[in-house]
């Protein structure tokens, strides 16, 4: 929320006609759907496995330093291909128009301890629904911290980028407690909710699932590389959890994206739901390579405008999106990764600090803040 609206040239008429022009991208694209896409997500997917089962093989003969090194490797690129490239984009219905019933976002499941079900509701529904919206959208600070300076703050968020950093090393389980909105579920009488239990024991089950692969079965297998297998796995995980975390940080958290009050989305139009998108994500520039290793959520604007839009059609998309920014006198954040997580992390730091003049709020915005 800052003090100068960056879209306040825009007038009613202009906003809808840009929500016209971004429809008539998505439609285009709709329409050009194709084989050629399929073939792109079945050759990603095999090649995933591929890696994984090759990874895990060198794997069972860690104790010896150069197979570790090249086990855990590949198997890092596997996990961050499985969640990023593949998983997310399956299960936000990118490729449900194959048709294929092992590729669709009813049936897929992901390495992951967050149930794809679940994922589902709190970052399709919620978090694509309300970007940025401080209080509604859970992916903005993920819950724990300080996202805008017009936030009260409390002594608490001096801790911000500590939370911050255990969050990014273990961030698939701080994505399954948000899913599951422990924040406000804690209570006694929360707990018990029948509807709460159910979700508990679903990634209660999913942990034992993903534990009990990565940490007991196949360093078992392993037999005398019992422990370098169990240190590779631990690795692997941490390397994708860190890059995941640092993925979504830059699509969301560098200067110059925009964050919103509840107030401000009170009768929200198609076109300003698409101009809050623009407003409200980053990209991150880079080779193919960097593009695919991030599930294509480098080009998180794109993403954000149209979620269920295959993920290797973003780079194409992209070239007409920021013509709009130009169209429109938008600013198009994006920047290089390091430039980018740089950003982000001066922003956890900056906003750990009190104000060193406070924002004068009126009462409305002082209770919708308070609320965040």
């Amino acid at each position: 929320m800052t003090a100068i609206d960056p879209t306040a040239h825009l007038t009613a008429e202009q906003i809808e006609e840009l929500g016209r022009e971004l429809d008539a991208i998505r439609d285009e694209v709709i329409a050009d759907r194709g084989e050629k896409d399929a073939a792109y997500i079945r050759k990603v997917i095999s090649a995933q496995r591929k890696l994984e089962l090759v990874s895990r093989g060198v794997l069972l003969f860690s104790i010896f330093p150069p197979a570790w090194l090249l086990g855990t490797a590949g198997l890092s690129v596997a996990k961050i291909m499985d969640n990023m490239e593949i998983g997310h984009n399956i299960l936000h219905g990118q490729w449900d128009w194959m048709r294929d019933p092992k590729i669709h976002s009813t049936t897929w499941e992901w390495d992951h301890v967050s149930p794809s079900e679940q994922w589902k509701h709190s970052h399709n529904e919620l978090h694509h629904t309300y970007t940025n919206v401080i209080g509604k959208d859970n992916d903005l600070g993920y819950g724990i911290m300080r996202v805008d300076e017009d936030q009260r703050w409390h002594p608490f968020h001096l801790g911000q980028p500590l939370w911050n950093f255990l969050n990014a090393c273990f961030f698939e389980y701080g994505i399954a407690a948000y899913d599951l909105e422990l924040g406000k579920n804690l209570s006694k009488r929360r707990r018990k909710n029948p509807e709460f239990r159910a979700r508990a024991k679903a990634v209660g089950r999913k942990i034992r699932k993903q534990v009990l692969k990565d940490y007991v079965i196949h360093p078992l297998l392993s037999g005398p590389s019992f422990l370098p297998t169990l240190a590779a796995t631990f690795t692997a995980n941490l390397v994708r959890n860190i890059w995941t975390h640092s993925v979504i940080m830059c699509g969301h958290f560098p200067e110059g994206v925009q964050v919103f009050e509840r107030r401000s989305i009170r009768g929200e139009t198609r076109g300003q739901w698409y101009l809050r998108q623009m407003m409200g994500s980053a990209n991150i520039s880079g080779s193919k390579a960097m593009h695919f290793m991030t599930g294509n959520l480098s080009h998180q604007i794109e993403h954000h405008l149209f979620p269920d839009l295959p993920s290797n059609r973003y780079a194409e998309v992209a070239v007409k999106v920021r013509a709009l920014f130009e169209k429109y006198e938008l600013e198009y954040v994006t920047g290089p990764l390091p430039k980018q997580v740089f950003s982000a992390w001066h922003k956890v730091f900056r906003l750990s600090l009190p104000n060193k003049k406070p924002a004068v709020k009126t009462p409305d915005r002082e209770q919708e803040l308070l609320a965040a």
